[in-house]
């Protein structure tokens, strides 16, 4: 591992191209990208680790992931997302390809797998729902029809002035067929039957927006997303960053950890680099935000007085919501245990929306939903790192609100009365745990609780949001999101101006680098 140094002003040079706030790998792939191209490149993470949502962390003999349990596609070499990882990392990040059945969605009647490649996912269904089959088939055909209408609307973020203003309309708008309608809407235009569309939206924790409330466009990005497959990182998922931050180096970019941004530096109307949190100016030509459009706007944009029309945009969307994780940790190898590499999705009932109204609204003691990941039954050489071992993550959804009376205590100093209800919220996931994987009862012997809070001070996301803004029909009409921004100098990357998730944040990289670059990256990729 190449060692990523603390910020020190000694280290940094009188003047860079660019300057990049955040080392997610939205940061890490756009720094790689345009490093490649000769552009002298500072990457600056606030926190002790760089990676973002791909870092891991250790806790004794143990070792989880943050928040890459399973990534789409990446076992073909010949897909976009595996091709820009393989360019970004010079070939050396490597890759599991998990078994067939890589999510299984458990209801109170009955489990559902959902199998790959497609056609073994649309025989398995069809084995389900045997009166069911013309509805499947067009829902198929739906998610292969807005799959070509993205690679169209996404081409527009690339856009400004007048070609935006000619070309918009066009290349968005048999997108907003479907993005303009929840998945719900979508689906319920194709069958009446509710088990169904409550299996076909099993996956909405991945997105973290139930199916009345969420755009059909983000549930058919990530259907497509695993139809042919999931894959993991061998080594766990901080081995991404840990093989894109040498290629940055390598071509004179450089990245400090510790060294928050307080803000940009904006003079008439132009940016010249940023100011950090203790006071140091570091020069630059343009600067590019990976840290969310709430944190650049709210955060490094507010001493601004200039662009409050472009800060008022932040109005109209949402940030996206909490989740609670269990990490578990075992002293039996995941063999020994019997468990394998498929996710479980466990749902109280088949209508998600239903299922969380009544948890917020205190009608059940039930959770929603809870998701199960076994990262050390994903990663083949697991066992060579932690010789009889196994983890697990367990995640379930939360909310800020629960844990605003301990907002302003520090992390790990927030109290007994703080740990006394983590404790309550670990003993009522382990009890699920117990009922549907059996075979673990009483084998737990290392467990930890990560809260908003927790989100809140390692991501830097101030309300514990998972997924940035959230993925609200309403939010893909915000033409705003995307790379340029109307202040000279300043882009954006990130999860916020494509979509959720690694594919989503990595392609961001790419797509701000095109555009700063003025070369479509995508094609030559």
């Amino acid at each position: 591992m190449q060692k990523i140094n603390k910020y020190s002003k000694k280290d940094i040079k009188d003047f860079y191209d660019i300057i990049i706030i955040g080392s997610g790998i939205s940061g890490l792939s756009c720094a790689a990208l345009l490093a490649m191209e000769g552009k002298s490149v500072l990457v600056l993470e606030k926190h002790f680790k760089a990676g973002g949502y791909t870092h891991t962390f250790n806790r004794k003999k143990y070792e989880w992931d943050v928040g890459i349990h399973y990534i789409g596609g990446v076992h073909n070499k010949k897909t976009f997302i595996r091709k820009l990882f393989d360019k970004i990392t010079n070939n050396n990040l490597e890759w599991n390809k998990m078994s067939s059945n890589y999510d299984r969605m458990i209801f109170p009647d009955k489990s559902y797998d959902f199998i790959s490649p497609k056609d073994q996912f649309i025989d398995s269904l069809k084995s389900s729902f045997p009166l069911e089959t013309q509805a499947i088939d067009n829902y198929m055909v739906i998610l292969d029809d807005i799959k070509k209408a993205s690679s169209k609307y996404f081409t527009t973020k690339a856009l400004s002035g007048m070609p935006e203003f000619f070309l918009y309309k066009y290349l968005s708008r048999d997108f907003f067929k479907y993005s303009d309608k929840t998945t719900y809407e979508v689906l319920s235009s194709i069958t009446s039957n509710e088990k169904l569309i409550g299996v076909l939206t099993g996956q909405w924790g991945d997105y973290g927006l139930t199916p009345k409330k969420s755009s059909f466009a983000i549930h058919s990005m990530i259907a497509n997303h695993y139809m042919d497959g999931a894959n993991y990182p061998i080594g766990g998922s901080r081995m991404i960053s840990e093989n894109i931050v040498p290629l940055i180096k390598e071509n004179g970019g450089e990245i400090f950890i510790n060294s928050g941004v307080d803000k940009i530096s904006i003079k008439n109307n132009k940016v010249n680099g940023v100011i950090l949190e203790n006071g140091d100016k570091i020069n630059s030509k343009l600067v590019i935000s990976s840290a969310g459009v709430e944190n650049t706007i709210n955060k490094f944009l507010k001493d601004d007085k200039n662009h409050n029309q472009y800060k008022a945009n932040l109005n109209k969307v949402e940030a996206s919501g909490s989740y609670v994780c269990l990490y578990i940790g075992f002293d039996q190898t995941a063999d020994v245990l019997g468990i394998n590499d498929t996710n479980l999705w466990i749902y109280p009932g088949y209508d998600h929306d239903e299922n969380l109204n009544n948890f917020i609204n205190k009608n059940t003691n039930e959770l929603p939903l809870l998701y199960l990941s076994f990262a050390s039954s994903k990663d083949p050489s697991w066992q060579k790192n932690h010789p009889g071992t196994a983890t697990m993550e367990a995640i379930t959804l939360s909310s800020f609100d629960y844990y605003k009376k301990w907002k302003n205590n520090e992390w790990k100093n927030r109290g007994a009365d703080y740990e006394q209800y983590k404790e309550e919220i670990s003993q009522k996931i382990i009890k699920m745990i117990y009922k549907h994987v059996p075979n673990l009862k009483d084998k737990i012997t290392f467990y930890e609780l990560s809260t908003p809070l927790s989100t809140r001070d390692l991501a830097n996301y101030s309300t514990g949001e998972l997924y940035g803004i959230n993925h609200t029909p309403s939010r893909f009409r915000q033409k705003w999101l995307k790379p340029k921004t109307t202040i000279k100098g300043l882009y954006l990357t990130g999860q916020d101006i494509l979509t959720a998730g690694v594919a989503g944040a990595l392609s961001a990289g790419a797509l701000t680098a095109s555009v700063i670059l003025k070369k479509n990256l995508f094609k030559n990729i």
